[in-house]
């Protein structure tokens, strides 16, 4: 290893990602490992759906954090394509939500305060989107709905990263923290012990036995999301299909995302049978088009779940340098930006652009 950075960061996907590119533009030196491939996770795994948010309207802790992601998203992205040249594919799309397809809890899940959305007619609906089904019940009008592309996201973070100076170890995994006091001193690794000033979990899923080892388990676990990429030769419809937590995304050239599941299944990574044939089964209800669609492949994520469904943030309790940020679930890429500076800023003792309250670890029961 090189000299020690002023903060170590455990993680590679997005939120460690994006963290680490916050640190770097203030000039701090910053180190990322992971244990596999930087981003090929959880963060690679998602469709990249970016909801209609204002911070002026968002009321609960998660609202603010997610509208306040939301609107660092076009900015962001122009700072990722000046400083590295790759598009991540931001774009506002719109989107529909067919809200009698909704599992149950996951009725209206895409509208919030900012966006309720307008409810078509099935006549409207046939207007603006030929490509949908106009046959499925209620469906509403997200017109400010955006979408990003994942791996090109995570590749732009990634190459702005280095631009920066930041430096990633991937295949690099942290087997222990070394400690003295309430202070972690080290990491221990393949390749040597990481000292830094500073260290931030963000290791997702895999986040739990690292908190463990200091006294927590809050609860973070593994929850796997399949997902289906087909490509179609003529793409009907422009706007993102939504039914519940499922969804079926256009990428504007012919792609076609569609997705996901989740199951509680433990570090069980695969795709199956039954799984794929129902995520089939939907794009074709909702763009029956998507009949004739080519299937290009299937994959699946592992998302960091938590406990009450809201992401951990802020310093371990008990510890005078160890942070989290972990639990994100299904939003990783979507809270992002948000993430990436508040950690940043508690990082460097700065005060927090948005308030934290709620996402403390201590709201988890200690060991």
């Amino acid at each position: 290893m090189q000299s020690s950075p002023d903060i170590a960061i455990i993680g590679g996907g997005i939120i460690g990602l994006t963290t680490a590119y916050y640190l770097a533009r203030e000039g701090c030196r910053v180190l990322v490992l992971d244990k596999g491939d930087l981003g090929h996770e959880a963060s690679w795994a998602g469709a990249g759906i970016i909801p209609a948010c204002d911070p002026a309207t968002a009321k609960t802790p998660l609202d603010q954090l997610r509208a306040f992601s939301c609107q660092q998203f076009p900015s962001l992205s122009q700072e990722l394509l000046e400083c590295t040249g790759i598009d991540n594919g931001y774009r506002r799309c719109g989107g529909l939500e067919f809200v009698d397809l909704g599992e149950p809890g996951h009725e209206d899940e895409w509208q919030t305060e900012a966006s309720p959305g307008v409810t078509l007619t099935n006549r409207e609906l046939a207007e603006i989107e030929p490509g949908a089904a106009n046959d499925l019940g209620r469906a509403v009008h997200l017109a400010d709905m955006a979408q990003v592309r994942n791996p090109r996201h995570l590749r732009a973070m990634q190459g702005a990263c280095q631009s920066l100076g930041v430096s990633l170890r991937p295949q690099c995994a942290v087997h222990g923290l070394q400690q003295d006091g309430m202070r972690i001193t080290g990491l221990q690794t393949p390749e040597g012990v990481v000292h830094a000033g500073r260290f931030l979990i963000a290791a997702g899923a895999w986040s739990e036995e690292l908190l463990d080892s200091v006294g927590w388990r809050p609860g973070i676990r593994p929850i796997r999301g399949q997902i289906v990429l087909l490509k179609a030769m003529a793409l009907r419809f422009q706007r993102i299909l939504l039914a519940g937590s499922r969804y079926v995304v256009p990428r504007g050239d012919g792609y076609v995302v569609v997705g996901s599941t989740e199951e509680d299944v433990g570090f069980e990574k695969r795709n199956t049978a039954i799984a794929v044939k129902e995520l089939l089964a939907l794009a074709c209800r909702l763009a029956p088009g998507l009949r004739e669609a080519t299937m290009e492949r299937c994959w699946s994520g592992l998302r960091p779940g938590s406990p009450d469904g809201l992401p951990f943030l802020g310093l371990v309790p008990g510890w005078d340098n160890l942070f989290v940020a972990a639990g994100h679930f299904r939003s990783g890429i979507l809270l992002s930006p948000g993430t990436g500076l508040v950690m940043k800023e508690l990082l460097l003792g700065q005060s927090p652009t948005v308030a934290l309250k709620g996402f403390h670890l201590d709201r988890a029961s200690a060991r």
